[in-house]
């Protein structure tokens, strides 16, 4: 009989999903909360489901129903103080984003020299995470969409004409477009600098989110993109869990 097991990422605008069979990645995929149709054609009666969590409780109260509805109890994770050689030094450890949590568990597989980790979403996360495991901490900015509303509700004459980005911008929708790449761009590089700087090397850095390859081309570091870094990061807690 084959086991089945759901990893769900339930960000703040979209979610992700892998079906996991046999300890074997089978299907995957990604939707607003708006249609929940495509995890629902995964799920079956009673299988295993894991989940981390970091949207509103509306969002998670869909998702309750749904799997309810398959008589499917899921674990919720929560950010801990370490996980086997990965330190949270968070002051409160408990407060740091499940997603960016599972994100550096699962960096921390794909390297194990220093690595910057940056999702970019509906907020922009770079997490610093040194050579010996211990996260160092890491910056929350408003992200590309977060920025262009704050733009629009806060002056009187930019419109929602999406722009373009270019290195002088004249027209005011590239102005706006360039001017948040810009921003995004240089919270990654200063935090890639810093890491530098702290750990005497060249870093390692990991792309993750749904602007991620909106971002890649203008960052200026060699990046590699993983758009299901958290679901990895989900994984490995629950083949420890399994091993243990």
């Amino acid at each position: 009989m084959n086991t089945r097991h759901v990893l769900i990422d339930a960000g703040n605008t979209r979610l992700k999903w892998v079906l996991v069979v046999d300890g074997q990645w089978q299907d995957h995929g990604n939707s607003d909360y708006g249609d929940l149709s495509a995890l629902a054609s995964v799920l079956s009666a009673g299988m295993k489901c894991t989940i981390a969590s970091v949207t509103r409780v509306d969002h998670e109260d869909q998702l309750k129903t749904l799997l309810t509805r398959y008589a499917i109890e899921p674990r919720w994770l929560a950010a801990t103080t370490q996980f086997q050689d990965v330190i949270n030094t968070y002051v409160n450890p408990a407060q740091l984003g499940v997603d960016r949590w599972m994100g550096m568990l699962a960096a921390r597989l794909r390297s194990r020299s220093a690595v910057l980790v940056v999702s970019v979403g509906t907020a922009l996360t770079v997490d610093a995470l040194s050579a010996e495991g211990h996260f160092l901490g890491g910056l929350i900015v408003p992200g590309r969409s977060l920025m262009q509303q704050s733009l629009l509700q806060g002056t009187a004459q930019i419109g929602a004409t999406l722009g373009d980005c270019q290195p002088f911008p004249r027209s005011t929708a590239d102005a706006v477009h360039s001017g948040i790449i810009a921003a995004l761009c240089g919270a990654v590089r200063q935090q890639y600098a810093q890491l530098a700087r702290q750990c005497g090397c060249e870093p390692s850095c990991v792309l993750t989110g749904g602007d991620a390859l909106l971002l890649q081309p203008y960052l200026g570091l060699t990046a590699e993109h993983a758009p299901y870094l958290v679901l990895e990061g989900i994984d490995r807690v629950v083949r420890e869990d399994v091993a243990g």
